[in-house]
């Protein structure tokens, strides 16, 4: 399995509306509400030859709200 996580920035109140969405697709393994640059950080874990960025701009980016996103792909878990 790959282990990555999406930052969120979402449209202005809409924030509560993309976490139900990211919720509701059951793509994502966790989803948090946080401060700063973005508003959502969610974690996914998807198999060894899935293409993470095709899965971000097909799953992820297609969510209505989505203004931005920021990827951060993990190497190992300690």
């Amino acid at each position: 399995m790959q282990t990555f996580f999406v930052e969120i920035k979402c449209a202005l109140g809409r924030t509560y509306e993309v976490a139900s969405a990211l919720a509701e697709a059951e793509i994502a393994s966790e989803i948090y509400s946080i401060a700063g640059h973005y508003d959502i950080l969610a974690k996914f874990y998807v198999d060894k030859g899935v293409d993470i960025g095709h899965f971000v701009g097909e799953k992820v980016q297609t969510i209505s709200g989505i203004a931005d996103t920021r990827t951060i792909i993990t190497f190992k878990a300690f």
